[in-house]
């Protein structure tokens, strides 16, 4: 089956064996409710070493001006790689469960 993509979708919305006829990014197909587990970011105790955002597989640390802002969690699949660089000083990082 080949679709052509006229609105924004999920992955779930997808039907199975899909063939895409255009190229496209993941920024046309929300992700971010594959994870169990959230990344939460304090803004207290953030250095904005932008370690996170250099590491971040999904491009989902949002920066403006050189510094975090926050979390995308439309892309974000919680890894926990941002997390585990956060230098120990800061810790402005924490995985928890995601709840529904």
């Amino acid at each position: 089956m080949s679709m052509k993509f006229d609105k924004l979708m999920t992955w779930k919305e997808l039907p199975a064996g899909c063939l895409i006829d255009e190229p496209s990014t993941s920024l046309r197909f929300k992700t971010g409710d594959w994870r169990s587990m959230r990344p939460v970011w304090d803004s207290e105790k953030c250095i904005h070493c932008l370690f996170c955002w250099i590491s971040c597989p999904d491009s989902a640390i949002k920066v403006e001006n050189e510094k975090i802002t926050g979390i995308d969690y439309n892309y974000c699949k919680g890894c926990g790689i941002c997390a585990s660089i956060c230098p120990p000083k800061a810790s402005a990082i924490e995985m928890i469960r995601e709840e529904k």
